[in-house]
């Protein structure tokens, strides 16, 4: 994301991306890097421009890149246009699984600090770039946080991270009957923790806010749930109530109207995938990520439709939270992207989520399988182009990217606030070099020229 960095990634990937700063990897308060008054710059197009005479914003990669263990020079296979930027990499300060993205939507340095967690079975953490300096620290971790996963900015200002693990190996001093992981609240300066257990005990994942500041979140299980949590005093998740999502007038596979019902505030301290089943919530296969047009994105249709990845099924649905009809607080379930819906048949295991300012979808894939279990192609990311003429689906999805890596996955989709940047990070490489990356994908209007310097 700063200019300083070079624009394509080197055959060796030894190439000086960034000056990562050393940090005790038992340090929980390392917090954010000193800020300046620099901003990073983003040179390039806005991800969404569309050049006259197109009606896409590039032209779709022919299909799934030929992979190999570690990838080749480029570890991603991108449309004509688009750069790759390693912006960090594993090592002193950048622990190993990296996961989701953010960075710091609100404040005076807006969009500087890229913050990502790590999903480590014991010891995990979050961890923040300098998107000006380079420099890379730990921002909080502890021997007893499990596979940090689903990562949000709070709209005041804190990090919310969550555990995916069901049940718990590592249990948290202050909820040792839970059976599941938790979300943390974090502060970035100073990598203070503080368990928001009215959440819900469950495999987190994905997480946002309406611009009612309800938390959305997921269980990732099978059968898994979809969660909305209603805090008692807005900004403040100490105290609330959790619902999960049940169907109520199924037009077909879990879609149709549907209705938040009460879970109860005792037995989610224990479990709320339970909880859950017993209170007859719709369960999906697999539900991973979360997407709505309150982080750095727009539906173009007033922000309040909530994405979802089931991946057990190779779908995204859409949830309409204001609907026109059905009772009063009912929402809306349609399939946005679905296998012979608009998906061609290789569209498999749809994971992580980001939207973009004009309503497309970026959807990554997490597959699985390795060079060792015959994997011959990598992993792709999805663009799901915005339909003018309906918010139940999405155009006819097309394929953005696809990592070379056949041991790896592209995690943590994230798009800058101003639109130009795509964070990915590529998780458990393999190869000589199997260090996890953090990548940023820009445009540019005359690739050439830069590449030539």
């Amino acid at each position: 994301m700063a200019i300083r960095l070079s624009l394509l990634l080197p055959t060796a990937l030894s190439l000086s991306i960034v000056s990562l700063e050393a940090c005790s990897p038992d340090s929980a308060t390392a917090g954010t890097p000193d800020a300046t008054s620099d901003m990073p710059s983003e040179p390039g197009l806005p991800l969404t421009f569309v050049a006259r005479g197109n009606t896409l914003p590039f032209t779709p990669i022919s299909g799934s890149a030929l992979c190999s263990p570690g990838g080749g020079a480029q570890q991603l296979v991108l449309p004509a246009g688009y750069v790759q930027t390693v912006d960090a990499i594993e090592g002193p300060g950048f622990l190993d699984q990296s996961d989701m993205n953010t960075v710091n939507e609100t404040g005076p340095l807006k969009g500087r600090f890229l913050y990502r967690t790590h999903e480590l079975t014991t010891g995990a953490g979050v961890s923040v770039t300098d998107l000006v300096t380079g420099s890379t620290t730990i921002v909080a971790q502890r021997s007893d946080w499990e596979r940090f996963d689903g990562l949000v900015w709070t709209p005041w200002g804190t990090l919310l991270a969550g555990e995916e693990v069901l049940p718990s190996t590592l249990k948290d001093p202050t909820q040792p009957n839970a059976a599941g992981g938790h979300v943390y609240e974090i502060d970035p300066q100073t990598g203070t923790a503080v368990v928001r257990d009215a959440f819900g005990s469950r495999p987190h994942e994905g997480m946002r806010f309406d611009k009612d500041g309800n938390l959305y979140g997921i269980s990732e299980t099978g059968p898994g749930y979809i969660y909305k949590f209603v805090p008692a005093h807005r900004n403040d998740l100490s105290a609330g109530t959790l619902y999960a999502l049940r169907i109520v007038n199924d037009q077909g596979d879990r879609t149709g109207f549907a209705e938040w019902v009460q879970l109860d505030p005792a037995a989610i301290l224990i479990n709320s995938v339970d909880e859950a089943a017993a209170k007859g919530a719709t369960g999906y296969n697999r539900p991973e990520d979360v997407e709505i047009g309150t982080s750095t994105g727009d539906d173009n249709r007033g922000n309040h439709t909530l994405f979802v990845a089931v991946t057990g099924e190779d779908r995204v649905l859409a949830i309409d939270l204001k609907p026109s009809g059905g009772a009063r607080g009912q929402v809306f379930v349609s399939d946005y992207v679905r296998d012979g819906l608009n998906a061609p048949s290789d569209f498999d295991f749809p994971d992580n989520l980001a939207l973009d300012k004009a309503g497309n979808l970026y959807i990554t894939e997490d597959p699985g399988g390795n060079s060792s279990t015959g994997k011959t192609i990598g992993d792709d990311v999805w663009f799901a182009p915005f339909n003018p003429s309906s918010s139940a689906h999405s155009q006819p999805i097309v394929r953005f990217l696809s990592i070379t890596d056949c041991d790896a996955e592209p995690t943590g989709i994230y798009l800058s606030p101003t639109g130009k940047t795509l964070f990915i990070d590529v998780q458990h490489r393999g190869g000589s070099d199997p260090r996890d990356l953090s990548i940023a994908v820009q445009r540019f209007s005359n690739v050439q020229f830069l590449q030539s310097k």
